[in-house]
């Protein structure tokens, strides 16, 4: 039995609907600023975002709601000040609208421990400025023997990688513009319990795209001269009318 028009235009409409809604469906980011372990005493601040600017963040700890986050623009901070052991634990924000979740963050693991080591440098090369596509290696270095480290993007949930003793470095071949941020590294070591050092300073790298300044360069150039051989043309055809003659058509 086939169905009337009007259903299947109906049903049509329906998918067509559906699909707009799936793929506008708010996705959010969870992060620490600054990234890293915390010492007791010490403060951090959790970052929830989402594309979309209204409706409210719900802060979670452990799967128990915690707080309801204040939106400014597209983001909710909670602050952590003066850090101790009940400020362990993993935390995720869900974003409503109307009483609605939309959206659930990753979970976020926040820990809290002393720092025993020392703290760490990052350095990286060949600066802190590369142009797109370019090799760019950076490298944590500790005063100490058996000691691995992480290396942290801010706005990143996790770290990007995990540094041996063995490989105190980590590569970036072909860098883009998303690699463009604020880095830093934390230490620490496995023996009875995990010791940490305190987070490095951070270094902000700048990814330029020289290829795209080029050709705007160009494009300007060629404005330009464009517009010089108008006025050279407009100075001619005055000239030649003042002596009496046709210009050129």
């Amino acid at each position: 039995m086939m169905l009337p028009v009007t259903h299947v235009l109906a049903f049509g409409a329906w998918l067509v609907a559906q699909s707009k809604a799936t793929s506008s469906a708010p996705t959010i980011s969870i992060f620490l600023k600054p990234p890293g372990v915390i010492p007791p005493g010490g403060s951090t601040t959790i970052c929830c975002i989402c594309q979309h600017d209204n409706g409210n963040f719900v802060l979670y700890k452990n799967g128990q709601q915690l707080r309801t986050l204040e939106l400014h623009g597209s983001r909710a901070e909670f602050s952590i000040t003066n850090a101790t052991q009940e400020d362990t634990g993993a935390y995720s924000c869900h974003y409503l609208d109307g009483g609605t979740v939309l959206a659930r963050s990753e979970t976020l693991e926040v820990m809290v421990q002393e720092f025993r080591l020392p703290k760490p440098v990052l350095s990286v090369l060949p600066g802190h400025e590369v142009a797109a596509g370019a090799y760019v290696i950076f490298r944590c270095t500790i005063a100490h023997s058996s000691a691995g480290c992480f290396l942290y993007l801010e706005g990143q949930i996790k770290a990007l990688n995990l540094l041996s003793k063995e490989q105190d470095y980590f590569n970036l071949s072909h860098v883009h513009k998303g690699n463009r941020g604020r880095y830093s590294c934390q230490c620490f070591t496995r023996s009875a319990s995990f010791e940490w050092s305190a987070v490095s300073k951070t270094l902000d790298l700048v990814v330029r795209d020289y290829t795209w300044s080029n050709v705007v360069r160009l494009v300007l150039g060629a404005g330009v001269l464009v517009l010089l051989g108008l006025i050279v043309a407009e100075a001619m055809h005055s000239h030649l009318h003042r002596l009496g003659r046709p210009g050129p058509h």
